[in-house]
């Protein structure tokens, strides 16, 4: 056997097992908002001026997408909207946090720090 040949079947071995030791998962797509909602907070980095604290925005369960719009250049964009309150009150949250104010000059809809949030009906 060759150098190369034997470098090749090394290869194709090494391949072979890294592919079948990362067992994938498959998801349905309809789970896939569940598993970003997990993942991501429901909030961006502002809050809003008047409480301190970043509001949700219940917006019908049926919308999917929203709309930002910016300042500039590749001023709008769509986004998904993830998450979705749940039926049962969780209780009091932490309040106060790492939150930035609405600035003087807003170049951003997420500079106001509301974010929109599907409704649980």
């Amino acid at each position: 056997m060759s150098k190369f040949s034997s470098l090749a079947v090394l290869a194709v071995a090494f391949v072979v097992t890294s592919v079948s030791a990362n067992s994938a998962s498959a998801m349905d797509p309809y789970m896939w908002p569940n598993h970003r909602a997990a993942l991501y907070p429901w909030h961006g980095n502002y809050a809003h001026s008047s409480y301190g604290a970043p509001v949700a925005m219940v917006v019908p369960p049926t919308a999917n997408l929203q709309t930002n719009w910016g300042w500039g250049v590749g001023s709008s964009r769509i986004s998904r909207i993830d998450h979705q309150f749940g039926r049962n009150y969780p209780g009091a949250g932490p309040f106060g946090g790492g939150f930035m104010m609405t600035p003087r000059w807003p170049h951003d809809t997420t500079n106001f720090g509301v974010y929109n949030v599907r409704g649980p009906w």
